[in-house]
């Protein structure tokens, strides 16, 4: 990690507005600089939640707090809705999960791009042009005919990586990941991470990777946060995790089915003393 994170979260709670004795985020804790780090977790353990909240994507009826959330020296906590309207897809960026529900179904891939980068500066309608092309380009979708095409005529792949174009044009520090490959068959996840990855080194961008693929993100990554129902609770660096002892990061890896035979039984986490079962897979 660089010297000075990028990212600086201290005790970050989302919470219920009607119920504040109950946090569904507990005051987590972590940095991201220009690194690749990954939040793991079963579905249901805050990862999403804490991503649309690093953005200024929460509002009511949940409430976020946070003892501190810095974005390279800038205090976000008391930003207001201008400010972090600017600071998306400028200096921070989210990869959602589906490309068919984050992109305009009404407009094309091309115009999409160009008022992304419309939003961000005054840049003349020639140097837009060149932009949207190079990077639509560089994330693999060089066919000019693409730039009149809409969101439905894509395949899942392509939908993606129009995506990924969306928010890298602008040139930002930090991009957030939320489960990109979750749309995707088995056959494209690796090429996309593979582009995701490749992207932020060029570009020396930092990356939060959220994902549930334990085995995926060590492939990918250099450090992983494991997150369970609202905390964090493991973490380090991804080469090192394989070896982790925490119950629950033992139970995520013997859950990857890859080389499992039916009927196998799966660990169960049972979240109270630290202990682990099985269940029948």
């Amino acid at each position: 990690m660089s010297e000075d994170p990028l990212l600086s979260v201290r005790g970050l709670r989302i919470r219920p507005g009607d119920n504040r004795e109950r946090s569904i985020v507990d005051s987590i804790s972590f940095d991201v600089g220009i690194e690749r780090v990954a939040l793991v977790g079963e579905s249901g353990a805050g990862k999403s939640l804490t991503a649309r909240a690093l953005m200024g994507l929460i509002g009511p009826p949940l409430e976020v707090s946070a003892d501190r959330l810095e974005f390279e020296g800038e205090d976000l906590r008391a930003s207001s809705p201008t400010r972090w309207a600017r600071l998306r897809g400028e200096r921070l960026s989210l990869v959602f999960q589906d490309a068919r529900y984050a992109l305009n179904p009404v407009l094309t891939i091309g115009r999409q791009l160009d008022e992304m980068v419309s939003l961000h500066g005054r840049v003349s309608a020639r140097e837009r042009r060149e932009r949207v092309q190079q990077m639509l380009k560089a994330v693999g979708l060089d066919d000019p005919r693409l730039l009149r095409t809409y969101p439905h005529q894509l395949s899942g792949g392509m939908g993606q990586r129009a995506m990924l174009a969306m928010m890298l044009i602008n040139g930002p520090r930090l991009l957030i990941a939320d489960e990109p490959t979750s749309a995707l068959d088995a056959a494209l996840r690796g090429q996309m991470l593979d582009l995701i990855c490749e992207s932020v080194r060029i570009r020396g961008m930092g990356l939060l990777l959220i994902s549930h693929d334990l085995h995926q993100v060590v492939r990918y990554c250099q450090r992983v946060l494991v997150m369970y129902r609202g905390r964090i609770v493991d973490g380090g660096p991804a080469t090192d995790l394989a070896r982790s002892t925490h119950p629950y990061t033992r139970a995520l890896w013997d859950c990857v089915p890859s080389g499992r035979t039916h009927g196998t039984r799966l660990p169960v986490f049972d979240g109270g003393d630290g202990a682990s079962s099985t269940s029948a897979a």
